[in-house]
Order: C-alpha cells, then structure tokens, then sequence
C-alpha cells in the first residue's frame, strides 16, 4: 500500500462545499461568538445538523467503508479514506473557526471512544442517534483536579450494584469539551452523553480503569462550572458533578472484569490513537488561516514571496515565511501518515503522538510569527489574526499535553515503559 498525497475526488469535493460554510458561516461570525463566550451557535449547529443528515454523514465520526449496496469486488477496491476523509473536513472547519468546529454537531471525542472501545450493539445504540431529527453531541470526562495528564491517578469510582444490574459512579471531572452541550437538554439538541473513564477497582490500578457512557437527563449529573477562556470561547469547557450516577450495566466500554493486564485501559486508550491526528489536523487549520492572512497583507504592501530562491537571496520576511510553509506542509504530512494508519488497521500510537506533538508546536509558532511579522496590525482586533494566536495555544494542550506526547514518543522509540521513563 502506499500513501496518496493528492486528495480523493470525494475529499476534494467535500472540502469545496466545507470552504462556503468556513467563509459565510463561521469566518463572518467568528467575531460575535469570540465576545459573546458560551453563546450557542444554532444557525451552524443546525445548518451541519441538516446537511449531514441529508448526506449520510450523521456526524463528524469516521464511517466504514462501503454502504452496504456495493459488491464484495468494489469494496475490496475501493480504498478506505474514513479519517483522511475526517482529517480534512476538520482542517477546514477549524480554517474557519476552530471554536465553532468544536461545536459541530456529533459524536467528537465521545463518540471516538464508543468507536473504539465498544460492542457492535453500543455503536448501534449510542452512534446512530447523530443521525437523528435533533443535532446531538457527546463528550469526553477523563481530566480531574488531581489528574490531568497522568490518567492513573483518577480518583472517579464506579462500583456495580448487584441488586439492580447498575453501575453506580461518583466522581467529578474536570476542562470537558462540549460537556453542557453534552448533557443539558436544550430543546433544539438531541440527546447526548458523555463518555466518563473511572475505576472499577482502584487497587488494580491502569487495569481498573474503564469508560461509561452517560446519558444526558442521568440523575446525579451535574454541570459545576463552565470555564472562561483565552481561545476556543464559543466551545463551553465545563465541570462535571457526579454524585451516585446510576447507569445501565451494558454501558460499560470493555470488559466489567479486571484482568491483570491493562488490556482494558489500552482498548480505550485506542481512543486518542484515533483522536489525536484530528485534533493536530484542527490546529494546523488555525495555522493556515493565520499564514495565508499573512501572506495576503504582505502581498497588498506589495511583499511578494519568492520561492525557489537560494536563501542567501531572499529577504528575512521571506524566509521566516517560507519557513512557516515547511512548519505546516510537514505537520499536516504527519497527519496524513497517522490517519493513513487508522484507515488501514494498523497500529499508530507512535505517529498519533507525533503527529499531535509537530502540530500543537507548529500552530503555535505559525500565529505567533505572523502576529509578530505584522506587528500593529497583527495585534489588532480589528482583524482575526489575533484571534487565532489566541485559539492556536489549545492544540499543545487538550488530548495530551505536548510533553506529555513527547514522553509517548520516547518510550516507544526506546522500549521503555510508563514506570521506566516518567
């Protein structure tokens, strides 16, 4: 098998469609919703609702390919592109606003996890409803104040109660994506639920852990907070309460008993393998609106980029340019490789981590030396740029942090363990 660089004709036509809605429904409003943080932007929400629905799509989650009418032959052809494909119209969405992607309607990392981890009958369950009459989200509950990047260190228990077949979980999370969104029922949202990773016996350690889904209206659930941010605002980042959540025994994502591998933390830790290249794919769509902004004001001040030059001929802005095209081209190689992986089944824990880790520092880098090349203008409300310096940050952050991912990195290039290099 080898990697194609130019993209699919499907690829290539949803991403003209995407362009309109990034440009007339998220660059003209991105403004608006950055002031007015934790407004809900229903005209989009129900607009990609609508617009998924009538395409088949349901929800920003990859898809197996084929749809069930094709021969065994054209399957077997046909090759499968479901992240690349997810990949790319999440570059596009966050070229847009990165803030309003977030709030796409959709499984997102809830719907990831139940992707990875869960039965045929769980995906049939909790995944077809993205596709229903309302827009739905889903959301991801694993940070807590006592555990952020070291997930072994969560204190959520979940215990089952024999009587009743239920789990009962307590616990509360922390910095949840989309997680009102998730589980207050507005009335023009469907219902969604959140995926919350606890234990099932904290003296197994790694081995305990597990993820449930929790449906929206689950007694015992309860939105704490809702954080006030530097980027990202229209997307609510909340706090979550659990205080004797009961939830159905089969919500549980992966085995209810403990074995003395961690095989159950690492099915659902496959999760991130297949998040984490969407969510660099996210960020590098921040760092390309930022360069071609750049690009487009030197242009209008009559600076035109020579490439092809040696660069002992260019001027320093052109270089510094060019070296922003590199940063990005390369980062967004590494996205197509990792997602590349996930689309042929293979094993890609070591390029998700990567591929994460380029992007959280290119994007950031990227915004920040466009905002310095343009100096006043670059720090001026008056235009985005601004906007995604601020918005960029994240992408070093959420879904591992960068040091974390290196740390990822580095044990699996040296064969170390979590214990061995920490």
């Amino acid at each position: 098998m080898t990697i194609e660089f130019e993209a699919p004709k499907p690829i290539a036509q949803t991403q003209f469609v995407l362009k309109t809605v990034a440009e007339e429904m998220m660059r003209s409003k991105s403004r608006y919703f950055d002031e007015h943080e934790h407004e809900i932007p229903w005209d989009y929400i129900e607009f990609m609702h609508t617009a998924m629905k009538a395409t088949g799509a349901g929800s920003l989650a990859p898809k197996e390919k084929g749809n069930g009418q094709e021969g065994a032959e054209q399957k077997e052809k046909r090759p499968p592109i479901a992240y690349q494909s997810l990949a790319s119209q999440i570059e596009m969405l966050a070229w847009g606003d990165v803030g309003m992607y977030l709030v796409t309607p959709g499984g997102g990392l809830g719907a990831a996890a139940v992707q990875a981890a869960g039965t045929p009958e769980q995906k049939a369950k909790f995944l077809a409803r993205f596709g229903g009459d309302k827009p739905t989200l889903a959301a991801m509950c694993m940070t807590e104040a006592g555990a952020g990047s070291d997930t072994s260190a969560i204190r959520a228990r979940a215990i089952l109660d024999e009587s009743t077949r239920e789990w009962v979980i307590n616990g509360e999370k922390i910095f949840v994506t989309a997680g009102d969104k998730s589980i207050n029922e507005y009335e023009k949202l469907g219902k969604g639920f959140i995926v919350v990773w606890a234990s099932i016996d904290p003296t197994a350690g790694r081995a305990g852990m597990r993820a449930f889904v929790i449906e929206a209206g689950t007694k015992g659930v309860q939105v704490t907070k809702l954080e006030h941010k530097l980027g990202i605002r229209v997307s609510d980042t909340a706090s979550i309460s659990l205080v004797d959540a009961r939830v159905p025994f089969d919500n549980i994502l992966g085995s209810p008993t403990v074995e003395k591998t961690t095989t159950g933390f690492k099915g659902a830790m496959a999760t991130f393998d297949a998040t984490r290249p969407l969510v660099a794919a996210s960020g590098l769509g921040v760092a390309r609106a930022a360069l071609e902004f750049l690009k487009e004001k030197l242009q209008e001040n009559g600076v035109t980029i020579r490439s092809g030059l040696p660069r002992q001929k260019l001027t320093n802005i052109e270089r510094e340019v060019l070296d922003m095209e590199i940063m990005l081209r390369s980062a967004w190689l590494m996205v197509l490789k990792a997602v590349w992986m996930a689309d042929n089944k293979k094993s890609n824990a070591l390029e998700s981590s990567m591929s994460k880790v380029r992007a959280g520092d290119v994007t950031t880098k990227i915004t920040q030396k466009a905002v310095e090349i343009l100096g006043p203008l670059g720090y001026s409300r008056e235009f985005l740029l601004e906007k995604w310096f601020r918005d960029a940050k994240i992408t070093d952050i959420y879904e591992g942090t960068g040091q974390i991912n290196r740390l990822s990195v580095a044990r699996q290039i040296l064969g170390y363990s979590g214990s061995e290099l920490r």
